[in-house]
């Protein structure tokens, strides 16, 4: 899947992809403007990529001290002061359905 078809996913589709990773399910329903939805797949995928994904979700929260937990488990910094939610969320989503 290319990250066009991902998005066009987010505008078409009723539901994510069952096969997907609980980390790409919740940025599907990130983006569909739902962050609790998104935060439950987040927080039961025990992956890096799940943590990840929970991280930028306390991001957008506005509770850096989480997000820095979050970012600590999954192995990467926190963003830049400036970089913007958009830009992470496009970031994640072409790193992990790899294009």
């Amino acid at each position: 899947m290319s990250f066009a078809e991902f998005q066009q996913s987010v505008a078409r589709d009723a539901q994510p992809a069952a096969a997907w990773s609980g980390a790409v399910q919740a940025l599907w329903h990130d983006a569909r403007g739902d962050w609790e939805k998104s935060h439950e797949f987040a927080q039961d995928d025990p992956s890096r990529e799940g943590s990840w994904v929970h991280a930028y979700l306390h991001r957008k929260e506005g509770d850096p001290g989480n997000a820095g937990y979050w970012y600590a488990r999954a192995g990467r910094p926190m963003p830049a002061t400036g970089a913007t939610l958009e830009s992470e969320w496009a970031a994640i989503a072409r790193e992990l359905i790899g294009k």
